[in-house]
């Protein structure tokens, strides 16, 4: 967006602005949901649905992720889609903001992509794989049959048996353990504890990796640091 036509706007001089651009002008100015949902019918235009699809990052939230630069963090919805990350973030597990359509959902290509298990530890994918069925069945029952928890649903019985088998399990509330093991390409083995801070309104996540001080791991988040996200582009 140019300055030129952001004043035009100011100026209630330029076009009416699309849903998308007005996505991008709330998020930019850190508006919050309720000013968000005014800025939009302003415009005319209905706000976005409050129905934890949204993509709308409060600003409590962003103030908080934008003083973890120094710590691998991201913002994802219920459905595993990265919002945003902060540098490390990006460093420890590439650049997940950068998919489209189903593949955004981390949970979609944990059973359609191989590649995205080469971040974890072998022994830790029979339990991700329960997590992610079981976590994405309680999200496409809370959400109902037409939204997008239940579209990915469908998507993965489609196309991956794996997917089909656990999903007749019917298991239920598995939930992500707090430490977990990844396989970094460049500093190796990785054992992080993950903290959830948790935006009710929208259903996003803030989710935090540290390590122990004095552990080896905390050593190769220090290294992981310098080495920044030179080699994961």
């Amino acid at each position: 967006m140019s300055p030129d036509y952001y004043s035009r706007l100011e100026r209630e001089r330029g076009p009416q602005p699309s849903p998308q651009m007005l996505a991008s002008i709330a998020q930019g100015l850190h508006l919050s949901i309720d000013e968000r949902d005014h800025l939009f019918r302003l415009a005319g235009h209905n706000p976005p649905p409050r129905d934890g699809s949204g993509e709308h990052i409060s600003p409590g939230l962003l103030r908080v992720l934008d003083r973890l630069q120094d710590t691998p963090a991201q913002i994802v919805t219920e459905l595993g889609e990265t919002l945003r990350q902060t540098p490390m973030g990006v460093a420890l597990t590439g650049d997940t903001t950068q998919y489209t359509g189903p593949a955004r959902s981390s949970g979609y290509r944990w059973f359609t992509d191989p590649g995205a298990r080469d971040l974890y530890a072998p022994e830790q994918h029979a339990f991700m794989t329960r997590m992610y069925a079981a976590g994405l069945r309680r999200v496409a029952t809370l959400r109902g049959p037409g939204s997008r928890a239940a579209y990915l649903a469908d998507l993965l019985l489609d196309s991956s048996e794996e997917f089909r088998r656990v999903w007749d399990d019917h298991e239920i509330g598995i939930r992500p353990r707090e430490v977990k093991h990844f396989v970094h390409p460049e500093v190796g083995a990785l054992e992080l504890n993950c903290q959830h801070l948790i935006d009710p309104d929208q259903a996003h996540s803030l989710m935090v990796y540290t390590a122990v001080p004095g552990t080896e791991s905390y050593e190769k988040l220090q290294v992981l640091s310098v080495i920044g996200t030179q080699t994961l582009h």
